[in-house]
């Protein structure tokens, strides 16, 4: 039986994700993982594409812009709290904090992250990091 987990969302980051992006990791169960993903006011992430993995991000804070291209279907997409979007398999993005604020991101990822190899970096995306 695996025990229940309690956590209070630190204020240091554990990792820096292969975007660049600070992720506070919450919770991992057998099919999927839960971060917390900051991505400071004015910064632009890394474009990347997963190996393996799917997400789907909830915006909790701040204000920005998130890039997403499957083969010849692309968007930019506004985002601010309260916003969803999901990064299937193979999917190439980007994302970018616009304004005085960071971009607060819960992100659900299935199955569970696997390591930093995960992430791969690309040559282009729609924004110059």
């Amino acid at each position: 039986m695996t025990p229940f987990e309690t956590r209070i969302l630190p204020e240091a980051y554990d990792a820096l994700a292969p975007d660049g992006s600070e992720i506070r990791l919450l919770h991992s169960l057998g099919k999927a993982s839960v971060v917390h993903c900051r991505l400071p006011a004015g910064a632009v992430s890394t474009p990347v594409r997963h190996r393996t993995v799917e997400e789907v991000w909830v915006i909790l804070a701040g204000a920005g812009e998130v890039w997403r291209r499957q083969g010849n279907r692309e968007e930019t997409l506004a985002v601010a709290p309260g916003t969803s979007l999901t990064i299937p398999l193979g999917t190439h993005f980007q994302f970018r904090a616009l304004g005085a604020a960071p971009l607060d991101i819960l992100i659900a990822t299935s199955p569970p992250w696997p390591g930093e190899d995960e992430a791969v970096r690309l040559e282009t995306g729609c924004w110059k990091a």
